[in-house]
């Protein structure tokens, strides 16, 4: 073995496992593993920039966890509850199929979360078009509320 080759392997080794780490990342799941896509995730950042402009065109937001703590989302309740999610499905049904909807829990990381994908999955099966799921990487308090972001009164 030539001192090329000695390098070659582990290099060769370490891409795989890097490509492997990625590709099975909780922050990087394919669409098929998620009801939502990547571009379907709105960074809490640019949300509150929306709430904070007055001439911008507000979003719907249905807060589908524990408690409504951003302005003016709409408290449904944990989504993981059946009625809960009849509740969402009442509300939806008002709304037409291109609403800019927002919805979040803040319960927990992504990971854990027992309530945002019966809410998506919901939307999708309605048959929505422009529906987000507010990025909450932490939970409610650490990305929302401690950045100082908009918060009901």
């Amino acid at each position: 073995m030539n001192m090329k080759s000695k390098h070659v392997l582990p290099l060769f080794l370490i891409s795989i496992f890097a490509v492997t780490a990625i590709s099975f990342s909780p922050l990087n799941r394919k669409s098929a593993d998620e009801p939502w896509n990547s571009t379907q995730l709105l960074a809490p950042a640019d949300l509150a920039k929306v709430i904070a402009d007055p001439k911008a065109k507000q979003p719907i937001i249905f807060s589908i966890g524990p408690g409504a703590l951003v302005k003016g989302s709409i408290d449904i309740g944990p989504a993981k509850e059946k009625e809960n999610v009849e509740k969402l499905r009442k509300q939806l049904s008002k709304l037409p199929k291109d609403a800019n909807i927002v919805i979040y829990c803040g319960c927990c990381p992504f990971d854990h979360c027992p309530n945002i994908r019966p809410a998506f999955l919901l939307l999708n099966e309605m048959k929505f078009t422009n529906q987000k799921l507010l990025n909450i990487e932490h939970n409610i308090k650490i990305d929302w509320v401690n950045k100082g972001y908009p918060v009901t009164q």
